[in-house]
């Protein structure tokens, strides 16, 4: 007799919940502190100026959490759709092996395994402990998905990859590249990532790409890759702005500047 799958994959959320209940916390504290100093104090001037930094951070609490509502996979499914975007540029067949850098809780590298069933894939972070991810927590999404058959997931940098040059028919990345802290200039972690690409294999990278601040000019860079020899390089920039973003989640805190580089080595 076949057993059915009980496992419900967990994948986390941007919004981490720990957070929204500190904010919780401290609008109660400032609720009650707003009632003390009216209760007890004879000008109302403290009373009044506690009074609207609550409101202020209620309000902001209401924002989060509709935020972690819409990137929830289960619920809004925001992330869901960002992945799959990265995906349907990704100009691969599906045959051979596939790197995920920065793979956080495996969310797309199981997305990947689902979408190609014939590939072997691998999935690389960091887990540091400031994030609300673990390796543990990916196979078991994996095993919960059925696909952890074909799925290795290990830890390392996303800027010194412990992988000899050509390593992986794809690889792709969502939102890690601006995250890594031991690599200053963001442009060496896209060529760490460019240098697991087979030549005549392809990637997908989707970071923030469209901040100059972080990436200079990514059209001159397109320019460059495309000297060095790539057979393809695309660039779309502003990713946010393809209408599947909201426009309450395009902000400097959530969305802004993101960017989508693919092609062929």
């Amino acid at each position: 007799m076949k057993h059915k799958n009980t496992l419900t994959p967990d994948y986390g959320n941007w919004v981490p919940a720990a957070m929204m209940k500190w904010m919780a916390a401290a609008e109660g504290l400032l609720l009650l502190l707003t009632a003390v100093l009216a209760r007890f104090l004879r000008t109302p001037v403290p009373a009044v100026l506690c009074g609207v930094l609550s409101g202020f951070l209620l309000g902001l609490w209401l924002y989060m959490f509709r935020c972690r509502a819409l990137f929830d996979f289960r619920r809004g499914g925001l992330m869901g759709t960002i992945h799959q975007y990265l995906l349907a540029h990704l100009p691969w067949d599906g045959k051979g092996t596939l790197l995920d850098i920065g793979c956080g809780s495996g969310a797309l590298t199981i997305r990947c395994a689902k979408a190609y069933p014939q590939a072997a894939l691998t999935g690389v972070d960091y887990w540091g402990a400031e994030w609300s991810y673990a390796k543990e927590q990916c196979e078991r999404n994996a095993a919960a998905e059925g696909v952890s058959g074909r799925i290795t997931f290990q830890k390392g940098d996303a800027a010194h990859l412990d992988f000899p040059d050509g390593s992986f028919d794809a690889v792709v990345s969502n939102f890690v590249f601006h995250e890594v802290r031991s690599e200053k200039v963001k442009k060496n972690v896209v060529r760490e990532a460019l240098r697991m690409v087979k030549p005549g294999g392809c990637f997908a990278f989707q970071d923030l790409f469209s901040q100059e601040t972080l990436y200079g000019d990514m059209e001159a860079f397109v320019r460059e890759l495309r000297l060095e020899g790539f057979q393809e390089v695309h660039y779309i920039p502003f990713v946010e702005r393809q209408g599947f973003v909201p426009w309450y989640v395009q902000t400097p805190w959530m969305l802004r500047g993101v960017g989508l580089l693919y092609g062929r080595k």
